[in-house]
């Protein structure tokens, strides 16, 4: 596993409990920390969120987006322990992630730490809005909601 780079929970160090495998995960009562594949589906995770203190999402290539949902599906239920991605990660992907609910994230290789505060703020305004930063969408702002 590679070590958080990024985490964007203040005054938090990031979570190390033992993750083990989603499919491992029920059988495992003590468990507070699980791992998600690409493939597998996060809503699983839903009856045991209250346990939960870390779900780490792999990305094993940059082009396999499917994390994103599974980070999406799992803030919109309520989640509010770590969220972290994990693996093929670039510097583009960085705001994207934080969008969904990542807090942590975990690169394969270290990122340049210029590159990603510039690409964290590559935009201000944005056009979906989510559970996540409170920021009002830029279409509500247009229209004064």
């Amino acid at each position: 596993m590679a070590d958080v780079q990024f985490l964007f929970r203040d005054g938090e160090e990031a979570v190390s409990a033992p993750a083990v495998a989603l499919a491992d995960f029920a059988a495992n009562t003590n468990a507070t920390a699980v791992v998600i594949q690409p493939g597998e589906d996060a809503r699983a995770l839903l009856p045991h969120l209250d346990r939960l203190s870390l779900v780490e999402v792999t990305f094993p290539a940059f082009t396999d987006g499917r994390g994103f949902s599974s980070a999406r599906i799992l803030r919109e239920a309520g989640y509010t322990g770590e969220l972290r991605a994990s693996g093929d990660i670039g510097v583009d992907m960085l705001s994207h992630l934080h969008r969904c609910g990542f807090d942590a994230i975990a690169p394969n290789t270290p990122l340049d730490l210029a590159q990603a505060d510039a690409a964290l703020k590559v935009w201000p305004q944005v056009y979906q809005a989510t559970v996540v930063d409170g920021r009002k969408p830029i279409w509500a702002l247009r229209h004064g909601l």
